[in-house]
């Protein structure tokens, strides 16, 4: 027998479904006028014409920065870039998280090493001793200096150490008295009980390693070391000539700051987007079931 719904309660799921609904427009409709005014003209751009749906059509914007060997220079190093650092994240973080997990019986100064790690996140030694830190250890103007500096993410580390901890004690203890060693254990028990943490850390890592433009403007002496991001914020953000070829300043003319600016947060949105469908299954659970414990 169906349950009739009180007035009341009716009265809630359908402002519930109206506050989500709008919600998700808030979300959804920014992006489309973005994706929109990136194919409209200068033109219709500049006089605020463009709402949901390009007017006057163009991909002036698009061929700016799409068919340029500067962009296709920057757009290689930013998979570069991705590849090396989410790899390195990721093998560090699971590393680490996995002897922090530990409980104080199986590793004494856990708590210690711990704090170490919190630390980094409240207290930082600031911009200048950062660059001359890199600077100190060769690493200025290569890809290593855009990776190593952040190789050890410490919210993913806490992320993934509290889901660790949230798996039974009795899955490593049994592979212990079959004779796994902590290495086996890790690889083979913790790891693959955990592709939901795993899965929105490696969302986060790739995200950073993607969307950071700053770290590569003031570590890379010569703008054909420029990832993505940086190439797109000097060229079109700053409109900065001096690292384009002499065939762009027509383009230049051409492209309004506004569409230009569109067409580059499409760009540096799309990648994300094209990921997060195959993470979104895992990712609201391994954010909840990771920050529930210390």
């Amino acid at each position: 027998m169906v349950q009739q719904l009180s007035a009341g309660r009716r009265i809630f799921i359908a402002c519930n479904y109206t506050f989500l609904i709008l919600l998700a427009a808030l979300c959804f409709f920014p992006i489309v006028h973005v994706l929109a005014v990136s194919f409209s003209s200068s033109g219709a751009a500049t006089a605020g014409l463009v709402t949901f749906w390009p007017v006057d059509f163009t991909t002036s914007s698009y061929e700016f920065v799409l068919k340029k060997p500067e962009f296709l220079r920057s757009f290689a190093i930013t998979l570069e870039r991705v590849a090396l650092g989410t790899g390195i994240n990721m093998l560090l973080t699971i590393m680490l998280a996995y002897p922090l997990s530990r409980d104080s019986r199986s590793f004494r100064w856990r708590g210690f090493y711990v704090w170490i790690f919190v630390i980094t996140i409240l207290f930082s030694g600031g911009l200048v001793p950062w660059y001359l830190t890199i600077q100190a250890t060769g690493l200025l103007d290569t890809i290593w200096a855009m990776i190593i500096p952040g190789a050890v993410p410490v919210f993913n580390i806490i992320l993934l150490l509290n889901f660790f901890r949230g798996l039974p004690k009795e899955l490593a203890e049994s592979a212990f008295i079959d004779g796994a060693g902590h290495w086996t254990t890790m690889w083979r028990i913790y790891v693959p009980l955990s592709m939901p943490a795993l899965a929105t850390i490696l969302l986060f890592a790739m995200v950073g390693h993607w969307n950071s433009w700053f770290d590569g403007l003031i570590l890379m002496n010569s703008p054909d070391h420029y990832p993505l991001q940086s190439y797109l914020q000097t060229v079109v953000i700053q409109r900065d000539i001096s690292v384009v070829s002499t065939t762009d300043l027509k383009t230049l003319t051409e492209v309004s700051d506004r569409t230009a600016k569109s067409a580059q947060i499409f760009l540096g949105t799309l990648p994300i987007l094209l990921v997060y469908p195959f993470l979104q299954r895992f990712f609201v659970k391994g954010i909840v079931l990771g920050s529930v414990k210390e």
